[in-house]
């Protein structure tokens, strides 16, 4: 059964892999013998990333990029492309909280636009040149391609105060769903991850809000926060030839939140 989650001459991008839990998928990735590709917009943070992932031993690289920008996904995937001679993961993970918990009422049109422009577009954009190319390769006779989305609980629970966020992240659960159906023919599966609440860098003021983690804390049967290393098990999954016949899900991992 291990060969059927090794993943060595497999190759992944993991967009906003330099933290939290698109680092902890990357890593388990590499750990698991897949050469790995992070992207993100801080050079300085891709770079301790780096430092990290390389000690797995797999080969692993970084790339400068912001994934509202469709021709920077462009640029970043070529130049994957370019290093490794295929992908056949790509892990749209990086994303934004939002902007603030604010009102609907008051919510201010850059904001929605700014989430969207990241959490939604962003993942467009990276699904498509990733699809794209492996579906020329399915042509060819090499049918394999992963699409993986980080959505969030937020796109089946109210998210009061964070309706844009929640928007976002339901635009993608519809989308993996439609990708799945389409792409299938290829070879391409395409599901999404839930996470729950999560310690990380996003989460940071959240986690240090005493009357947050008094509310939320006892919610979780775990009783814990999910932390980012609490994805790796999934992304090595998903990858794998054991998820192949698994796609158009909404997989969540949020240590019994919405079932609690």
């Amino acid at each position: 059964m291990a060969g059927l989650f090794d993943l060595t001459g497999r190759v992944a991008v993991v967009t906003g892999g330099n933290g939290g839990i698109g680092l902890g998928m990357a890593e388990a990735l590499a750990g698991a013998g897949c050469a790995v590709s992070i992207w993100g917009r801080d050079a300085d943070k891709n770079r301790r990333a780096l430092e990290r992932l390389a000690l797995t031993g797999a080969p692993v690289a970084a790339e400068t990029c912001d994934v509202a920008d469709p021709d920077a996904v462009q640029r970043s995937f070529d130049a994957t492309l370019a290093r490794f001679g295929r992908v056949d993961g790509m892990f749209a993970n990086a994303g934004v909280a939002g902007g603030g918990r604010r009102s609907f009422l008051e919510r201010e049109p850059a904001e929605w636009r700014q989430t969207f422009a990241v959490n939604l577009d962003g993942v467009v954009a990276s699904f498509q040149v990733a699809a794209r190319h492996m579906a020329e390769r399915a042509g060819a006779g090499d049918a394999f391609g992963r699409l993986v989305a980080t959505s969030s609980v937020a796109s089946l629970l109210g998210a009061a105060r964070n309706e844009h966020y929640g928007a976002t992240k339901g635009a993608l659960n519809a989308m993996v769903r439609a990708l799945a159906v389409e792409l299938a023919r290829y070879g391409i599966t395409a599901n999404a991850i839930l996470p729950g609440w999560i310690e990380s860098d996003m989460t940071a003021g959240l986690m240090a809000n005493e009357k947050f983690v008094t509310f939320n804390l006892p919610r979780i049967p775990a009783r814990r926060f999910g932390r980012p290393e609490d994805f790796g098990g999934i992304a090595v999954y998903l990858m794998s030839g054991a998820s192949s016949y698994q796609t158009g899900q909404v997989v969540v991992i949020d240590g019994g939140y919405t079932v609690a």
